[in-house]
């Protein structure tokens, strides 16, 4: 295959390298652009590099101007604007590969390399992990690779020395990129503005139909991570609130709605007992404007940018949608009492049940009252009650109870008895309403692993859950999990329903130690937990807080400045010191010797090690002759390049800067 690629001419090589690195710039762009688009691309490079290998012509820019045309009227169709993050990825990713089938002249090369860089930096509109800066470093690297071989003489150059020229440069400019990331005045990062169509997407809705929840626990991704200042609570304290659920229409639970005629919600009233918990969250985007915390969270969470508020309902509110990775502080108290203590107007409706809807459980509610045993019992009584059938009535905890019909509470209550955590909550919350106590749906996130590497708890898009909360007189909104009377390890010991692994899966991994896996997973979430917390989450608090520690005592914009100017003048004179100190330690003479044989080599002549200019001579005519006159002029510059330093007479000496203009204007010239 080497071999094979080394016959081919230095164009259709260097070719066939430039298309390589453009597909892997591209590829981690396929999943966000339209099937069209990935296509044409794919089909775009391949037809050039047939051209290449075959060493057929360019297509004519009739054909050129025909594909753009159709690539326009397709973004137009796709996306219905050609403004905005995604239409313009998408025809900067089809420009890409069209300019590839004009790659006729150098600076051709050029706009293909400016476009190979911009369509890099594209691929962190999308993604800023760890995984895709590391990809991307590898594009980077190819396409500097590209650019330096792209300024190379003529000949057929190693691909190797380019790499190794172009890793060099990156390497130099190490410090340089850690100066600006350290230094450089923080504000929202290019990719932070909100997608287009609020693409991101979260484990949790402002609605919930029985059945959306359980699909949830395929999702293995993480929804956010936590650090405990102190002691993190026991597991059946982990409940993160997310939107709470007041209005039910017999098929769907949604959020609090306007009642008519109007009545004002009840106020939170929340009062809290006992220590608090301080801990620090790092959320993932899910484009929703929803803060997700400890319950009960009575001070407003620590975080900038943002408008923050709280609902009556206890949930924390965003003034716009999270579409990036946010870090924020917060207080919570385990202890705590919301809510009216009295009855009151708006509690009605917490009571409302579509009519018609679920006529087995609200018979079933009738049958209750109706027994001695609960004519006169308060509303703990009938909480205690309830929780005890689920547990006496061999009711099962699964992931796959099935599809419910229309009555998804009589369909647990009395034919299947078996659900996810959304059906045994809303299947509760419909008795307690039949009861004559105000109940309603809380979505959220309960429990999570501690990640042994770095003490962080990881929350999972599968640890998604819904329990009920009841309102009591005199206890207010009191948290009742019926989960945990069905099974009891949901929450005491974060026990969780896996879903069953696929056919792949169960080839690739299936003799692959769970101890061992579970390692693995957890350095590497580990790893990018790090990267987001060190590099994703630099904020402009974070570089003040560095300039603190450097000596600054009120850190200013004009601080940063200051401090990367000088870094910037100060890096630039250590070069510029560098240099003339080579520059006088190294013999000119040497140095000379070694472009021009550096140059050689570049040409393709095989040159052996350490020659003298006359050694250089021969070879050259050896290997190419000696009827063309520039290799003639070559070779005498040679012959006069070692009588300038081996000359007896100072007489027949030229000097060495003349040698040095005259050699420099024969390589300008090739």
């Amino acid at each position: 295959m080497l071999t094979w690629l080394h016959r081919l001419p230095r164009e259709a090589r260097d070719t066939l390298f430039l298309l390589l690195v453009a597909a892997w710039v591209v590829l981690p762009q396929v999943s966000h652009l339209p099937l069209w688009c990935s296509l044409l691309a794919a089909a775009l490079m391949l037809w050039r590099a047939a051209l290449a290998v075959m060493g057929r012509p360019l297509p004519s820019r009739w054909w050129l101007l025909g594909l753009l045309a159709l690539t326009v009227g397709a973004t137009l169709f796709s996306h219905k604007t050609l403004l905005g993050r995604d239409a313009g990825v998408t025809m900067i990713v089809v420009l890409l590969a069209l300019k590839m089938l004009e790659l006729r002249a150098r600076r051709d090369a050029f706009v293909v390399f400016f476009l190979g860089f911009f369509t890099l930096l594209t691929n962190f509109f999308y993604s800023q992990s760890l995984l895709t800066a590391g990809a991307m470093l590898l594009a980077l690297l190819g396409l500097l690779s590209a650019l330096v071989n792209a300024h190379m003489p003529v000949g057929k150059p190693p691909l190797s020395q380019a790499a190794r020229t172009a890793g060099m440069m990156a390497l130099l400019g190490t410090p340089i990129m850690l100066a600006l990331f350290l230094f450089f005045p923080r504000v929202a990062p290019l990719w932070g503005i909100p997608n287009d169509a609020m693409s991101g997407r979260s484990g949790l809705s402002s609605t919930m139909s029985v059945g959306t929840i359980a699909s949830l626990a395929l999702d293995d991704s993480i929804a956010m991570r936590i650090r405990f200042q102190a002691q993190k609570p026991a597991p059946s304290e982990l409940y993160f609130r997310g939107p709470v659920l007041s209005s039910f229409d017999g098929r769907e639970w949604r959020a609090r709605q306007a009642a008519v005629p109007y009545r004002p919600p009840a106020p939170a009233n929340l009062q809290v007992r006992g220590t608090a918990i301080g801990y620090q969250v790092t959320l993932e985007p899910n484009s929703r404007p929803w803060l997700l915390l400890l319950d009960a969270a009575a001070a407003r969470p620590v975080l900038g940018g943002f408008d923050v508020r709280m609902t009556p309902d206890l949930q924390w509110l965003t003034d716009r949608p999270i579409t990036e990775l946010l870090r924020y502080d917060a207080l919570s108290y385990p202890d705590f009492r919301h809510g009216p203590m009295q009855q009151v107007p708006a509690l009605l409706d917490d009571l409302r049940l579509p009519a018609g809807s679920n006529p087995r459980t609200a018979q079933l509610a009738r049958e209750m009252r109706a027994d001695p045993r609960y004519a006169h019992a308060d509303g703990a009584m009938l909480v205690s009650a309830v929780l005890e059938r689920l547990r006496e009535g061999a009711y099962r905890y699964t992931l796959d109870p099935g599809v419910f019909g229309q009555h998804s509470a009589d369909e647990f209550w009395f034919d299947r008895k078996q659900g996810f955590c959304e059906h045994i909550a809303s299947s509760f919350v419909i008795l307690m309403r039949g009861l004559g106590l105000p109940a309603r749906v809380v979505t959220g996130y309960q429990g999570g692993e501690t990640n042994p590497v770095d003490g962080f708890l990881v929350v999972r898009q599968s640890d998604a859950h819904a329990w009920a909360e009841v309102w009591i007189a005199d206890s207010g909104w009191v948290r009742v999990d019926p989960t945990t009377a069905v099974a009891p390890g949901r929450t005491g010991a974060t026990e969780r329903l896996l879903a069953p692994r696929g056919v792949i899966a169960r080839a690739l991994f299936g003799n692959v130690s769970p101890a061992l896996a579970f390692k693995v997973r957890a350095v590497w979430e580990a790893v990018n937990n790090g990267w987001n917390q060190w590099v994703l989450n630099y904020s402009q608090s974070r570089q003040f807080d560095l300039l603190r520690q450097i000596g600054f005592s009120s850190p200013r914009w004009e601080d940063l400045a200051y401090l990367l100017m000088g870094l910037m003048v100060m890096a630039s004179l250590t070069v510029a010191v560098w240099t003339v100190w080579e520059r006088a330690r190294q013999d000119p003479w040497l140095r000379l010797l070694a472009g021009a044989t550096r140059y050689l080599e570049q040409t393709g002549l095989t040159v052996v090690p350490n020659s003298p200019p006359r050694r250089l001579a021969e070879q050259l005519s050896q290997q190419r002759g000696s009827t063309d006159p520039a290799l003639v002029a070559l070779q005498s510059w040679l012959l006069r390049l070692e009588a300038q330093r081996y000359a007896p007479g100072k007489q027949q000496r030229e000097g060495i800067a003349t040698l040095r203009a005259e050699f420099q204007r024969w390589v300008r010239r090739q």
